[in-house]
Order: structure tokens, then sequence, then C-alpha cells
């Protein structure tokens, strides 16, 4: 187990279901950040790209800025799909408790 889970999982009073399905939520956010800063990698690249040739390809600027958007659209729609999957996972006193967690900053989605 990663330290952040089994602080959640001490912090929660999670089972070991709850624990192991979690994880997998927890995850899947962690690639789909992963690939989001790939994403801007690239794309940074990209830019540099167009900074060094001696014409301003206006078309490729907009293939990044638009790459960059289908990224961040990316990582809100896992970050939605996980809360609603941590909602269905936990039982009321656990939200509560990951609610505040939340609000103070404790965590992050």
């Amino acid at each position: 187990m990663r330290r952040p889970l089994r602080f959640l999982a001490y912090k929660l009073g999670l089972d070991e279901r709850q624990v192991g399905e979690l994880a997998v939520i927890l995850d899947g956010l962690k690639v789909e950040r992963a690939q989001a800063e790939l994403d801007l990698r690239r794309t940074s690249g990209g830019y540099a790209d167009l900074l060094a040739a001696d014409t301003f390809d206006e078309a490729a600027a907009s293939q990044i800025a638009a790459e960059r958007t289908r990224s961040a659209e990316r990582v809100q729609k896992a970050v939605q799909v996980a809360v609603g999957k941590i909602h269905a996972l936990l039982a009321e006193e656990q939200r509560r408790r990951f609610v505040y967690m939340l609000r103070t900053g404790l965590v992050r989605l």
C-alpha cells in the first residue's frame, strides 16, 4: 500500500474491500495525470518548434492549444468519475471525514 492510501485508510476507517477499490480509483487518477504531464511536455516542445521557425504557423499553434485543452478535459473527466466512485464507495461518516480533508487541503483530487 502506498503512503497516501494508508493515510486515507486510517483516517477514514476503511475496510479491506474499500482500500482495494480506492487504490484502483486513485491509480486511475495517477495514470491520467501522468499522461497529462506527458502531453504538457510534448506541447511545450511544439511551442518551442513554433518559436524556432522563421514564420509563425497559426494552424499548428491552434492544434497545440487544442491538444492541451483535450488533455485538461480528460483529467477533469477522470476526477469527476473518481469523485462519483468514491462517493459510492464510502459510508456517510467516511464521506463526511473525506469532505473535511478536501476542504482543509489535507488531501487533493
